[in-house]
């Protein structure tokens, strides 16, 4: 029985807005897999970017070295392309170059056949106003919540 991974972008729901979701595979290696089975990958600061001939790549995702690699260990940030069909790859591209949008890594997760699978989203950055009132929504949740606790 596999043991869950769940490893999420908790900061990219504070920073951006997200308008729409996909689900992407990842081409990886060997070793890199392995790390990911033992939970020690990081996506708080990569984002996607579409290389010259239309290919989508995971930058600035950090995957550590796998512990009994040895000589053929991979790099730990390196790009890592993602898989998509192509009609979601033109509409992502289509977006990203007219509106101005950005691709970030919401959760990396393994789906039930063992393969890493990629959460992304379509963002729009929040602005500071929008983030302050993210916070106030959240502090107010969490007295009304206090509250309740000591009324019962």
């Amino acid at each position: 029985m596999q043991k869950k991974i769940n490893i999420q972008n908790k900061k990219a729901r504070f920073e951006y807005e997200i308008l729409d979701r996909y689900t992407a595979g990842i081409k990886l290696t060997g070793t890199e897999i392995k790390s990911i089975r033992e939970s020690k990958a990081r996506i708080t600061e990569s984002f996607c970017e579409f290389n010259t001939t239309g290919e989508l790549f995971v930058i600035n995702m950090s995957i550590e070295e796998y512990l009994y690699g040895h000589a053929f260990n991979h790099k730990t940030k390196s790009e890592r392309k993602l898989l998509l069909n192509k009609n979601e790859l033109k509409k992502l591209y289509k977006e990203v170059q007219n509106v101005g949008l950005t691709i970030i890594p919401l959760r990396l997760f393994l789906s039930d056949k063992g393969w890493a699978k990629l959460d992304i989203a379509l963002c729009k950055g929040k602005k500071n106003y929008d983030k302050r009132d993210a916070i106030k929504t959240r502090e107010s949740k969490v007295q009304l919540d206090r509250i309740k606790k000591n009324f019962n």
